[in-house]
Formats: C-alpha cells, sequence, structure tokens
C-alpha cells in the first residue's frame, strides 16, 4: 500500500477539489443544483467564489498550499457561524462536512501538490 501512497494522496487532492469546486458551481450558477433561495448574498459570492476557485486550483495542483489554506479557513467559519453555534458536536449541529473539509484541506495545505499536478 506504500508504494501507492502519493497516487492515494494525488486521488485525494483531486476529488477533495472537484467536489468543493461543484459546491461554488451551485452557488454561483445553480449549478448542478441550485442554491437555496434563503443564502445570504455574502455566502453566495465571497464563499461560492473561494469554493469555486480553490477547488478548481486545488484539483489541478496550483497554487495548491495557499488555495487549500484559504479553503480550510472557509470552511472553519463556516462551521462556526452555521453550525457551531447551534450545538457542539458536529453530529448534532450538522457540520461534519464542514469540518471534515477544513481538515482536509489544512492537510492539503500542509503536504502540497504532491504528484498529477500542475505544480509536481
Amino acid at each position: 500500500m506504500q508504494a501507492h501512497e502519493t497516487r492515494i494522496y494525488a486521488a485525494l487532492r483531486i476529488v477533495t477539489g472537484f467536489l468543493f469546486l461543484c459546491h461554488g458551481a451551485s452557488k454561483l450558477f445553480d449549478f448542478p443544483v441550485p442554491t437555496p433561495p434563503e443564502a445570504p448574498a455574502f455566502i453566495i459570492w465571497v464563499a461560492g467564489t473561494i469554493e469555486l476557485v480553490g477547488g478548481t486550483l486545488v484539483m489541478i495542483g496550483l497554487l495548491t498550499r495557499q488555495a487549500a489554506f484559504l479553503s480550510s479557513g472557509l470552511m472553519a467559519f463556516a462551521y462556526w457561524m452555521g453550525h457551531g453555534l447551534k450545538a457542539l458536536l458536529p453530529i448534532a449541529n450538522q457540520g461534519e462536512l464542514a469540518a471534515l473539509y477544513c481538515f482536509v484541506f489544512l492537510y492539503i495545505s500542509a503536504r502540497g501538490t504532491g504528484t498529477w499536478g500542475i505544480e509536481e
């Protein structure tokens, strides 16, 4: 398994970036699913832009550390503002996805692009 570690990490980076950019595309372009109508404009424009651009950069492996660090911070902010004030634990406040994205992006920012990226 250790022989495949670099490729498994690349798959983690690529898939995480792709899933994150889908959140941004949803907020900015109502694709692949529409944004909930009650979402504030700040969330749509600021978070959507960071998700779309940050996710794309992480996925292709360009400016990976910076994009992942910014994305991690966005998800920490999203967790505390959108979920953390409702209940202490993520399972109780529906913040599991934000918490997971936060720490996966933090790991990616520490690790860097790795293989299969533009910055290899």
